[in-house]
């Protein structure tokens, strides 16, 4: 079953998205992810000044809401779900974002990668110590909202000022397995929207899928493109552009 959940509250003053995916193997995933998503896009206001000292408190809230429902509810005492969320400031054009397990925010300027989100997985603290992960399950996460371990409960990024044609990609993490950070960027240089964008890595993933023969996980993205972004539609080379589409006969 797909446990992801999106959400948005856009202001005139400021924005927030959320994306969530709930823990599978345990019952109650997507009822995780959907008190986080519902926890933060509720008490988020876009209509007034950002205040990033608040963000630390909307995760908190989230993951609280998750605890206490685990008190609630018997079957959901494991519960819990990942988390990635964007706030940007609209008056100063500001963003920050935080997250907690392995959906990641990629942030691209000018059409190049330029932040990305560092997993909370067993295998990401492995790859940093210098270990190998070839028989390691990606999916063992050390930090996700419900997991109550006496630690922090998310990350947080410093404040990054943000340009025109500054480009954000929320994402859970079968969407991040299915193509490659250069895909990303490529396919970000051959369209006009946010959506257009989309459409072009999920043709990708579900190609990639097929060729490996292998079933695809859930995934879910949101894509947040800032003012005008004509930097980043810029088609580099007929070559890297050969890969999006169909072979001809």
């Amino acid at each position: 079953s797909n446990q992801d959940q999106t959400g948005e509250n856009i202001g005139e003053r400021a924005a927030c998205f959320v994306v969530c995916d709930g823990i599978a193997g345990l019952p109650g995933g997507d009822v995780a992810a959907e008190l986080a998503r519902n926890s933060i896009i509720s008490r988020f206001n876009g209509d007034k000044h950002l205040n990033a000292q608040e963000i630390p408190d909307y995760i908190q809230q989230a993951n609280r809401a998750i605890l206490s429902e685990q008190q609630a509810v018997q079957d959901y005492r494991r519960m819990g779900t990942t988390l990635v969320s964007l706030f940007i400031d609209r008056d100063y054009k500001l963003a920050y974002w935080a997250h907690a397990g392995d959906s990641r925010l990629y942030l691209f300027r000018r059409g190049w990668l330029s932040h990305v989100t560092t997993d909370h997985s067993l295998i990401q603290q492995m790859k940093d110590a210098g270990h190998q992960t070839d028989n390691i399950n990606s999916n063992l996460l050390y930090l996700a909202l419900g997991i109550e371990n006496g630690g922090p409960e998310a990350s947080y990024s410093d404040v990054v000022p943000v340009e025109d044609g500054d480009v954000f990609l929320l994402c859970t993490d079968g969407f991040w397995h299915g193509v490659s950070e250069e895909q990303m960027k490529q396919s970000l240089h051959m369209v006009n929207t946010p959506q257009e964008w989309l459409t072009l890595m999920q043709q990708l993933i579900q190609k990639n899928s097929e060729s490996e023969g292998s079933a695809q996980d859930n995934y879910t993205a949101v894509a947040v493109w800032m003012g005008n972004p004509q930097d980043t539609t810029l088609l580099h080379t007929l070559s890297d552009a050969a890969q999006f589409f169909p072979v001809l006969d």
